[in-house]
C-alpha cells in the first residue's frame, strides 16, 4: 500500500468528506486533493490536524508523511 492509498483508507474510513477535512486544514477542496495526490506538500501543522482529525498514530504518520518517497 502507498502512503497516499494508506492516506486514502484513513479518509474513508473516517467517514468525513474530503470537503469537510479541507476546511478544517484551511484549504479548499482542490488543494486538499492536490495534497493528498503528491503535487504539493502538506505543511507540519496541516499533519498534526489531519492525525487527530482521523485518529492517524504517530508510525503511520511517519509512513505516510515524512517516508522519503
Amino acid at each position: 500500500m502507498t502512503d497516499k492509498e494508506l492516506l486514502e483508507s484513513y479518509i474513508a474510513k473516517s467517514g468525513y468528506k474530503q470537503s469537510f477535512i479541507a476546511e478544517k486544514l484551511g484549504l479548499t477542496s482542490y488543494g486538499f486533493r492536490r495534497k493528498v495526490d503528491g503535487k504539493s506538500q502538506f505543511k507540519s501543522n496541516e499533519i498534526i490536524i489531519l492525525c487527530e482529525l482521523l485518529n492517524i498514530d504517530a508510525k503511520t504518520m511517519v509512513n505516510i508523511f515524512l517516508t522519503k518517497k
